[in-house]
């Protein structure tokens, strides 16, 4: 069968390569043809487009590259006539996403939504648009499954989520330490300031002032496989914050605490039972619509998912250098640490156990044969 495969994220990329190596084990002859990035194409994708031209955050980034927006529906509206897939399968990324979901629709192509848009948290009015488009909705996150069957009579999979095997598959690096030049006596503060570069570019700044306030620790950026080293250099003011890239599990497993910009990385970290910071900062009028259109209590995932301030969550104004450093020392006292491991396991329990790729692609598959 041949598969169209819509991924827009560093994050997208990974589930979606994780997603193709269990259809590959399912359907051998299988045909795959992706928007997505270097993991996807890794697995034997012919890739259309990579989500690094993708990528556009915040209202106005959006409205200014609208042309290219648009551009990029058309040749894949085009791309997916040419390829005539048996299925498209959409992974997160809902702004193009369901664009071209309605049109594939109409179109008569199949459906299958992996990894739902948050419409929980926001434009709750998509799930109407999308119970008329999809042929099958697969979520990761184990209140959506009550969230779509209860409140809105949608019936979709809870298929456990994919960062459970992806944990799981970490080979242990020895001596992390020597073979990436870092100093062996200084306990690590991961740094993980997001995926995209307006994030970073406001969040990085604060966790560099931190860093020098902190001497005792190492600082180290977690970087995101979009962004190239030049771009992360001048926001460190000359300091000795080492960058590593593709390593992010790795650094994580090695690190005493992380201050991570909201988004799956707190999961990961939380999987990896690493303490952490949430912090969240945006422009004032991105923030001030944001805060207007999400109605959530917390904004980290632990949180969502344990429906309780599990993990520190700093936002806006409260995300300074000072609270920072009084919050990440409050974190690290035996006591709290002791709490925070048994919200950790906690929350692996609620999000399920491994085979999430393994799973979709069974219902995948068997959908498609049987259509």
């Amino acid at each position: 069968m041949k598969y169209y495969l819509i991924s827009g994220e560093a994050s997208g990329d990974l589930h979606g390569s994780y997603l193709i190596r269990a259809l590959k084990t399912l359907d051998p002859k299988a045909q795959f043809r992706a928007w997505g990035g270097d993991l996807m194409e890794k697995e034997g994708v012919q890739l259309v487009k990579h989500y690094k031209t993708l990528a556009f955050m915040g209202f106005w980034e959006v409205l200014y590259n609208l042309p290219t927006i648009l551009g990029n529906i058309k040749l894949c509206k085009k791309d997916i006539l040419q390829t005539n897939p048996d299925v498209i399968i959409y992974i997160d990324y809902p702004g193009f996403n369901l664009r071209i979901a309605k049109w594939a629709k109409k179109k008569g192509f199949k459906n299958h939504y992996y990894i739902s848009p948050q419409v929980w948290a926001w434009k709750e009015n998509r799930v109407h648009q999308m119970k008329r488009i999809l042929d099958a909705l697969y979520v990761i996150l184990p209140f959506e499954e009550n969230y779509f069957k209860s409140k809105h009579q949608f019936s979709v999979h809870f298929v456990g989520h994919p960062l459970i095997d992806q944990i799981q598959n970490i080979k242990t690096e020895n001596d992390f330490y020597a073979s990436n030049n870092l100093e062996t006596k200084k306990p690590i503060i991961a740094l993980l300031p997001g995926s995209r570069f307006q994030e970073i570019k406001k969040i990085l700044p604060l966790f560099v002032k931190v860093a020098e306030h902190l001497e005792k620790y190492q600082f180290i950026i977690a970087a995101a496989p979009g962004i190239s080293p030049e771009r992360y250099t001048p926001l460190l003011q000359k300091t000795n914050i080492k960058i590593l890239y593709s390593k992010t599990h790795q650094l994580l497993k090695n690190s005493t605490a992380a201050l991570i910009t909201s988004g799956t990385a707190t999961l990961e970290a939380a999987l990896l039972g690493v303490p952490q910071l949430v912090c969240y900062k945006s422009n004032r009028f991105n923030y001030w619509v944001g805060k207007n259109l999400i109605k959530l209590k917390y904004i980290s995932l632990v949180n969502l998912i344990l429906d309780k301030a599990a993990v520190t969550e700093l936002i806006q104004n409260a995300c300074t250098t000072k609270n920072l450093i009084q919050h990440l020392n409050h974190l690290l006292k035996e006591e709290n640490l002791e709490t925070l491991g048994e919200d950790y396991q906690t929350l692996k329990r609620e999000l399920g156990g491994p085979g999430a790729s393994k799973t979709t692609a069974q219902l995948i598959v068997k959908a498609i044969k049987h259509s």
